[in-house]
């Protein structure tokens, strides 16, 4: 039975959907960015979204690519020498929105945690750049980072990937990419509520079409703004579930949510690296919906997942077995 939200994150959920413009009205995309970054700047924003961990201290860096240049945030955790395992992480916001500093309460707590370095990449934003940009920009910044190791104190040899949302659709694009197309040999992906389906909708998304923070109206539209011309397409660097081969795939951390239409993306990305003998933990979080690791002020169940996460990470990239 699916557990009741929390009263706070009912009230959150209710007074976002009235300040918040949703992105299926939105005409103007770059001024809804502008909107959530406003919000979460606010006191109230902060006290919602969560501020960094002090434990952790926090450097922007450019990340020079063929035509174009990303900036990438890193958490470096206080109080440890040496060079660092290395976390790469990938922000969500359904491909349209977001930024790096939208995770950084999640990034910093890993950081400080684990004791790993998190690098939190920007990426090319739809509608503006449809798929692939995205994808292309997370894969070549993974593949700088490990190429940069060494002047970034990063330990090439202890490296993995997050990613929230489609973040975490990414994150999985980018695990696959690695093996097929021998790019960093990872240890870890962590795949919070993550994306991978966009051709099929499954049993969650019909069964919970308006629940708070993502609906289906939401899906619909940022599939659409991401996809652009591509919108129907199969291609697994579109959805990942639709991977010819889950072979050789590094151990995964997938997380759910239980209000969450998403759900059954996770369910069913377990479900295929587990036929495939990778190594999977799964973790769905009840009372909790899409996006609750980004809520910490209203969602006490982030708490609990963050820390989760940082066990995961410490066990299989901090000290692999």
């Amino acid at each position: 039975m699916t557990a009741r939200l929390p009263l706070r994150t009912q009230v959150f959920a209710t007074v976002l959907g009235r300040l918040a413009t949703p992105v299926e009205e939105a005409t103007d995309h770059a001024a809804l960015r502008a909107q959530r970054t406003r919000l979460m700047n606010t006191p109230v924003g902060r006290a919602v979204f969560g501020t960094p961990d002090r434990r952790a201290r926090a450097e922007t860096i450019e990340i020079p690519l063929r035509g174009r240049t990303l900036t990438a945030l890193i958490h470096r955790p206080t109080g440890v020498g040496g060079r660092r395992p290395v976390i790469v992480n990938f922000h969500g916001g359904g491909w349209v929105q977001g930024s790096p500093d939208q995770s950084a309460w999640l990034a910093s707590r890993v950081a400080a945690g684990s004791g790993a370095t998190v690098i939190s990449p920007s990426y090319r934003l739809a509608p503006e750049h449809p798929f692939p940009a995205a994808v292309d920009d997370t894969w070549e910044a993974l593949n700088w980072i490990a190429d940069h190791a060494d002047e970034l104190g990063l330990d090439v040899d202890r490296i993995g990937v997050m990613g929230d949302s489609a973040g975490g659709n990414l994150a999985a694009v980018a695990a696959q990419r690695s093996v097929v197309e021998g790019g960093p040999r990872l240890r870890a992906q962590v795949l919070i509520y993550p994306a991978v389906e966009m051709y099929e909708k499954f049993a969650s998304e019909l069964r919970m079409p308006d629940e708070p923070v993502l609906s289906a109206k939401n899906m619909s539209a940022f599939a659409h703004l991401y996809l652009g011309d591509a919108y129907g397409t199969q291609d697994p660097l579109a959805s990942p579930l639709r991977a010819k081969s889950f072979d050789d795939l590094p151990g995964a951390f997938i997380l759910t949510a239980d209000h969450d239409p998403l759900l059954d993306n996770g369910v069913h990305y377990r479900d295929a690296l587990q036929r495939a003998g990778v190594r999977v933990r799964y973790r769905e979080y009840p009372g909790a919906v899409h996006g609750f690791l980004s809520l910490p002020g209203v969602s006490p169940v982030a708490h609990r997942a963050v820390s989760d996460i940082v066990d995961y990470v410490a066990a299989h990239v901090v000290v692999p077995g």
